[in-house]
């Protein structure tokens, strides 16, 4: 594993996010949150991932308590992450909520407390004192913030009065935003930038494609996996598999390997499974050449998919079509189970009538 350190702090390249923890649009199913996350925890802390990231808002408060579960008598070896929901973030509420996500988390200290979201009726002024007072009763090590712009980091810095961490946001190899401002920042002043959905939700393991989408809500949801884009996506999954297969690796890892080149960048991929965790972790000692850095970059620059209100038409006229084909595939499934000599049966009932 490889480690970054800032400021006295070091922590893991790879980390593990746990959104799918405890939420349901995942679907990954209740066996996953009561096995298979704490499986998972396990074997990343085995394979030296120290960054388990969560919030109180993933799963309602269920994502920190499968955490705190999972880690059980190995917390020392975890820098536990978690987040809060910026609603209505004034001192009484952060700190009720920080002592909250502490309890569920099951730990005295959380080493990262970071905002989740800017609150643009609620100032700074009014949020990052109540983290300075938690950091001084030693419930809070360090200060974060989470999708902020380097204008309201900084001036987060200067309502704590002390360095905020790391600013946790989207970027991956087809959202590279963070490198315009939020990357440099964090190489010059010892901070870091905790990268979210690093693989762009799956898109960039190269699993799909125009004729093979995903099938889960969160995916389905997101103009990226529309055909057209996953058509205009196919250059750079292109890429990301030649690159793979030079070192013998995934695309995914090829991503990652990616963004873990540019400084002071952790990244925290989600794992469905002890064998993706393993696998991200792999990425961490995957070093890719300057050429192969480059070749990235371009298919990057040449990718233009249809987005924000553009892809809005698209998704509606998507999101009916499944409704669609899931509402044919039911109806099928019971014409199907009903046999012949049903068909003047009512609809939602057996050949006794009974519901189905």
């Amino acid at each position: 594993m490889r480690y970054v350190e800032v400021g006295g702090t070091t922590v893991s390249a790879v980390g593990l996010g746990t959104w799918q923890f405890g939420s349901s649009e995942w679907g990954y199913g209740a066996d996953y949150a009561d096995r298979q996350a704490d499986a998972i925890v396990t074997r990343a802390l085995d394979l030296g991932i120290t960054v388990i990231d969560t919030a109180e808002a993933y799963g309602f408060g269920r994502s920190e308590r499968i955490v705190g579960r999972a880690l059980g008598a190995r917390r020392a070896e975890a820098f536990v992450a978690t987040k809060l929901f910026p609603l209505f973030p004034v001192g009484p509420v952060v700190s009720q909520r920080a002592r909250a996500s502490a309890k569920r988390l099951g730990v005295d200290c959380i080493d990262l407390y970071q905002v989740h979201q800017p609150n643009p009726l609620v100032p700074l002024t009014a949020t990052m004192p109540a983290f300075a007072q938690l950091m001084a009763e030693g419930l809070v090590r360090h200060a974060g913030v989470s999708n902020f712009s380097l204008a309201r980091w900084k001036a987060a810095d200067r309502a704590l009065g002390s360095p905020v961490l790391s600013n946790q946001v989207r970027y991956n190899l087809v959202d590279r935003r963070p490198e315009a401002d939020l990357v440099p920042w964090a190489r010059d002043h010892e901070r870091l930038v905790i990268a979210y959905s690093p693989l762009a939700q799956g898109l960039l393991s190269a699993r799909y494609d125009a004729g093979h989408r995903p099938t889960g809500l969160v995916r389905r949801a997101s103009p990226a996996f529309l055909p057209d884009n996953l058509r205009k996506a196919a250059p750079l999954l292109g890429t990301l598999r030649e690159v793979a297969a030079a070192h013998d690796a995934t695309p995914a890892q090829v991503a990652l390997a990616w963004l873990l080149r540019r400084p002071n960048v952790v990244v925290i991929p989600g794992a469905s499974s002890v064998a993706q965790v393993e696998s991200n972790a792999a990425a961490a000692d995957l070093e890719l050449d300057q050429a192969e850095d480059d070749a990235l970059v371009a298919a990057s620059d040449a990718y233009r998919p249809v987005s924000g209100p553009a892809a809005l038409p698209r998704l509606a006229q998507d999101q009916l079509a499944a409704t669609v084909g899931d509402a044919t595939r039911r109806i099928s499934g019971v014409l199907a189970r009903r046999g012949p000599g049903h068909d003047d049966e009512p609809d939602g009932a057996t050949a006794h009538g009974e519901p189905s």
